[in-house]
C-alpha cells in the first residue's frame, strides 16, 4: 500500500507544472517567480554607477572611485552589488536574514549574477567564499545568509565555492548596533586563514559573497586577512550596498 501511494504521489508531481503562481516577494502580485518581471525590471533592471572598490553610487559618471576610496583605498580590489539598501529591495535581505526565508536566496543570487554580466570588464574571481559568522551566531540563526546566497551564485558563475577559505576566530557584536566608528574596531582580527586552506589562497583572485554591505568593515577585514594569507585580488559580491550618507 505504502510503495503503491508513493508511485501515485511521484507521478502527481510529475505532471504539476514547473512554474506554480505564487506572490512576488516585493509588490504580492502573482507572479511564476519570487520576484515578478515588474519588479526586477523597476529595481533591479536599471544600472547604477558605482565606485568600482566599494560600489558606492556615484553622481558623477566619469569618475571611476569615490572620494573615501581615493583617501584611503580599503584592502579589497572591487565590489559588485545587485542594488541599493532601500525599500522595497531591502525587503529580501531582512527577509532572508531574519525571517528564515531560505527561498529568497536563489533569486538573489540570480539578480547579483545579472550585476555581474553588466561590469564583464572585470576580472571574475578564481574562487568563492562567504563572509564566515561566528560559531554563537550561527547556532542561534541556524543558517549563514551569506552562504546561502553563495551556493546558488556560485552554480550561476561556474565557480568553485569554498566555504572553509576563512573562519570567524571569535565573536563579535552586531554591526548594525555599533557607531560607524567602533565598527572598524570591532572586526579587528575577526579572521583567520586555517592552514589547511593557506595553499587554495595563495596567489588567488577570491570573490567574498555577503549579503548587505554597509560601512564595509566586515568586508575590509576579511578581504585584509585573505591578502596577509596570500591572496592576489579579492572581489565582493554584495546583494545590497547602503546609499552614502
Amino acid at each position: 500500500m505504502l510503495s503503491r501511494l508513493c508511485h501515485w504521489s511521484q507521478e502527481v508531481l510529475a505532471r504539476l507544472p514547473s512554474a506554480l503562481p505564487s506572490c512576488c516577494a516585493l509588490c504580492g502580485a502573482v507572479a511564476t517567480d519570487t520576484v515578478c518581471c515588474g519588479c526586477a525590471a523597476q529595481y533591479f533592471g536599471r544600472r547604477r554607477h558605482r565606485c568600482i572598490r566599494c560600489a558606492h553610487a556615484l553622481s558623477d559618471v566619469t569618475a571611476q572611485a569615490c572620494g573615501d576610496c581615493i583617501r584611503q583605498a580599503p584592502a579589497f580590489d572591487a565590489t559588485i552589488a545587485a542594488t541599493d539598501y532601500a525599500p522595497p529591495a531591502d525587503q529580501l535581505a531582512l527577509a532572508l536574514k531574519f525571517g528564515s526565508r531560505l527561498e529568497l536566496a536563489p533569486v538573489m543570487a540570480r539578480l547579483l549574477r545579472d550585476a555581474v554580466l553588466q561590469v564583464q570588464e572585470r576580472p571574475l574571481p578564481t574562487l568563492l567564499t562567504a563572509v564566515p559568522l561566528g560559531s554563537g551566531r550561527l547556532v542561534e540563526r541556524g543558517f549563514n545568509q551569506a552562504l546561502e546566497i553563495a551556493h546558488p551564485l556560485s552554480r550561476l558563475l561556474d565557480i568553485r565555492l569554498d566555504a572553509r577559505l576563512a573562519v570567524r576566530q571569535r565573536e563579535t557584536g552586531a554591526q548594525a548596533l555599533l557607531h560607524p566608528d567602533a565598527r572598524h574596531k570591532n572586526m579587528r582580527h575577526a579572521f583567520i586563514v586555517p592552514p589547511a586552506a593557506i595553499d587554495r589562497v595563495r596567489g588567488a583572485h577570491v570573490g567574498v559573497v555577503d549579503d548587505v554591505m554597509t560601512t564595509g568593515s566586515t568586508l575590509n577585514e576579511l578581504a585584509a586577512t585573505l591578502k596577509r594569507f596570500g591572496a592576489a585580488r579579492v572581489t565582493n559580491f554584495v546583494f545590497a550596498r547602503t546609499l552614502p550618507n
